[in-house]
């Protein structure tokens, strides 16, 4: 077969288009919620941006809507009745939500035997009883819009932390709570799919945020992790950027119950049995 005449000629441009789609990022202020907002409205969707410093909140949709458009809707995602307000107020501004970024996210250090529980529900409440909730009762405006070929999308952000141990941070309720972010996604996924809603997962490894600001050391962790990453880096707008313009996108509307491990291999790195120095282990014997 001649394969140059049976090549199907695609609009790019429209393929990864997102513009006029409404999207609401939870966290959406600073960090990664940031970048994804800016994104979409750069893409010329329109972005609403939620987070619990009002003054916070307010200040970064002015500065994105000079890209675009943009609206602050300032909540805590941790209080079940700040979230209802939140639906609340989408409902009566739209008739339909296209794309649900659950981004908010929050961490606690602390060495095991001092790790208070109330940091840890507050963590639980925020990394998945909030992305659980959010989907619950905005899923009327994300049916709304939903058809076959062009589904609405509910992206969540994990974490590589949540796909495998992540050594001496002491945040223990962070890396169980994105773990649980990833089954809850594959199983929201399958309930979701006959309503034309897909539900994926974004894992980031490092990326610059308040909370990479951290030192390790002499260094902060943002370097540190350039510096242990498989591809020698951390993550950029761009990295971000582009994995959810394809899952918002045509391009992605085929993708359901995935986690995509955005990490720069972090997820794959080999784990070492044994300590540097030592002798490497005898090959086992066959039997």
């Amino acid at each position: 077969m001649d394969c140059t005449s049976s090549t199907i000629m695609l609009d790019i441009e429209r393929l990864f288009c997102v513009r006029d789609k409404i999207v609401l990022v939870t966290g959406g202020s600073r960090g990664i919620g940031e970048m994804i907002a800016g994104t979409f409205v750069a893409a010329g969707a329109r972005v609403y941006i939620t987070a619990r410093n009002a003054t916070e909140c307010e200040a970064t949709a002015h500065r994105l809507r000079g890209r675009g458009d943009c609206r602050a809707l300032p909540a805590d995602i941790a209080d079940p009745q700040s979230v209802r307000l939140l639906v609340e107020e989408i409902r009566t501004r739209e008739p339909r939500l296209d794309v649900l970024v659950n981004n908010a996210g929050i961490a606690w250090g602390a060495p095991l035997a001092d790790y208070p529980l109330d940091a840890w529900d507050r963590v639980f409440a925020v990394n998945v009883r909030a992305m659980f909730q959010l989907t619950r009762d905005l899923l009327p405006q994300l049916k709304a819009g939903a058809t076959a070929h062009d589904p609405s999308r509910v992206i969540n952000l994990g974490s590589v932390a949540g796909m495998r141990v992540v050594q001496s941070t002491y945040a223990y309720a962070y890396g169980v709570s994105k773990a649980a972010v990833n089954h809850l996604t594959a199983t929201l996924a399958m309930e979701l799919a006959a309503s034309h809603v897909t539900v994926n997962a974004v894992s980031p490894g490092v990326f610059p945020s308040r909370m990479t600001e951290m030192r390790v050391g002499d260094r902060t962790m943002l370097e540190v992790a350039g510096a242990t990453n498989p591809l020698g880096r951390p993550g950029s707008v761009e990295d971000i950027a582009g994995t959810c313009l394809y899952l918002a996108s045509r391009a992605g509307a085929y993708l359901t119950g995935a986690v995509i491990p955005l990490d720069g291999g972090l997820h794959a790195r080999p784990i070492a049995l044994w300590e540097e120095g030592e002798p490497a282990a005898e090959p086992a014997a066959r039997s």
